[in-house]
Order: structure tokens, then sequence, then C-alpha cells
């Protein structure tokens, strides 16, 4: 068994190509018109070729049970240019208790979408801040080993 691909039905390709191009830095590898891949993984697919594909059973767009995840090397940038989209924000920018910063928006079609600085970037942020390499271990709730891999 082998996973490929997180899939969502959107109600408008374009706009949900163009979301994700501009918001996210996303590309297209593969477009077949009601279905399109984006780098990363990441598979739009019409919501009226969906319908068809599970015989015509409800759908219900923007359900808060789960997340596209993606991390970001430069959050702090990453952070400032998402706020000329104004999206609909999950919660704001912040800090989860391992240090990790985060912000969750939706996308056109309210699936949600969680952006992270990247662990690497955590490491570094607080290796900089002056503290040890065993003070950002105990911090992060993390082996001094993971630390040293992050380096």
């Amino acid at each position: 068994m082998e996973f490929k691909n997180p899939l969502l039905a959107v109600t408008d390709m374009e706009a949900s190509v163009g979301f994700y191009k501009q918001v996210l830095g996303l590309e297209v590898i593969m477009d077949l018109g009601a279905n399109v891949t984006l780098t990363g993984g990441v598979c739009l697919q019409t919501l009226d070729s969906w319908r068809g594909f599970i015989e015509g059973k409800p759908v219900v767009l923007g359900g808060s049970a789960g997340e596209l995840y993606f991390e970001e090397a430069d959050f702090d940038a990453f952070s400032e240019r998402l706020k000329q989209f104004e999206p609909e924000y999950i919660h704001p920018v912040k800090e989860h208790r391992w240090g990790q910063r985060a912000v969750r928006f939706c996308d056109p079609d309210r699936h949600i979408i969680e952006v992270g600085e990247k662990m690497e970037a955590v490491v570094r942020r607080f290796l900089n801040s002056g503290m040890t390499k065993e003070q950002v271990a105990k911090r992060m709730d993390v082996p001094l080993s993971y630390v040293e891999n992050c380096l």
C-alpha cells in the first residue's frame, strides 16, 4: 500500500488554483481539467466530478476535521505576505507550547490550511536567542539528538 495524494473538492477550479499558486507558491504539475495536481502532491477536483465519483452522495465543504499542513522556513516573511490576501483566519499567528509558530486560514472552499514555521528554524531561532542546545531540547520537549539533527 502506498499513499499518493490528498484530494480536495473545489467549487471553482480557477479560483482555487490561483489561491494555491499566489498564497502558498504551489505550481500546477498536471492539469486534466476537472483534476489538477499541484506541487507537494495537493490534488484539486471539481465538485461536480467529485459528486460523480461518490455516486451523488452529499458533499459538505468547509469542515474542520482536517487540514493541509505546510512548513515555511521564512515564517515572518510569509505571515506578512499572507496579510495582503486577507484570508479567512481560523486563528492569527500563534506560538505553540513547543515554540513553533503557526497560522491557520481557509482556502476559497473553506478547507483549512496550516502554515507552520519549519522546525529547524525554531531550533535556530532559540539558539540565536542565546539558549543552549540542552535548553532548546527542554523548551521544545524533544530529545537533544533532534536539536542536533536540525543543525
